[in-house]
């Protein structure tokens, strides 16, 4: 099951996602997670950053998580990426 207020970054341009942290924020949701992984994790952190200095200044920095997934492509070999979880409450 996925929480309704978590925010996955991928390869779509950054504003997209601020706007999906803005909406979740202006749906009255108390606190949301930006998870990414890989080279995704800069731009989560550009989005989070975004998000705080320019739309929603209130927003605070709850708690932000480090470490390594493994995952499993379809030909069988084991990849570790890192990955990061940002929790912003309001």
């Amino acid at each position: 099951m996925i929480d309704d207020n978590v925010v996955f970054i991928g390869n779509k341009p950054i504003m997209n996602y601020v706007l999906a942290v803005n909406t979740q924020f202006s749906g009255g949701v108390k606190e949301v997670v930006v998870k990414a992984r890989g080279k995704a994790i800069s731009r989560a952190v550009d989005v989070v950053e975004i998000v705080r200095n320019r739309f929603i200044t209130e927003a605070k920095l709850k708690d932000i998580t480090i470490g390594t997934e493994e995952i499993t492509t379809k030909e069988g070999t084991l990849l570790k990426l890192s990955s990061i979880e940002i929790i912003l409450e309001k």
